[in-house]
């Protein structure tokens, strides 16, 4: 007598039309979908790129303002920054640039 192997036998609750249509459908959510959670993990990723980068340039704002507050609060402190900066000088005076060799440390 030929003895019947015990076929796999799908549960009830996994051959309901609604629980492999909600199955189906959670499927199509997290990995078809145009937003799918790949998707939406990469845009996260770049919204915490974007909120560190303004950090940065807010940072970068308010040390920029402060430097500018205190280079316009003298006359003095404004000649000292464009003698520095962009080489001017009276008329009565010669500047010389002595330039420095690239490997010297400062």
């Amino acid at each position: 007598m030929e003895q019947k192997k015990p076929r796999f036998r799908i549960p009830a609750w996994a051959r309901n039309k609604y629980i492999i249509s909600c199955i189906l459908f959670g499927a199509w959510l997290l990995f078809l979908d145009r937003n799918n959670i790949l998707y939406q993990f990469q845009l996260y990723r770049e919204v915490n790129q974007l909120e560190n980068q303004k950090d940065f340039y807010q940072k970068e704002i308010s040390r920029d303002r402060q430097s500018h507050q205190e280079l316009f609060s003298s006359p003095d402190k404004l000649e000292k920054f464009a003698r520095e900066q962009y080489m001017m000088k009276k008329d009565d005076e010669d500047i010389y640039i002595v330039p420095t060799p690239p490997d010297a440390k400062r």
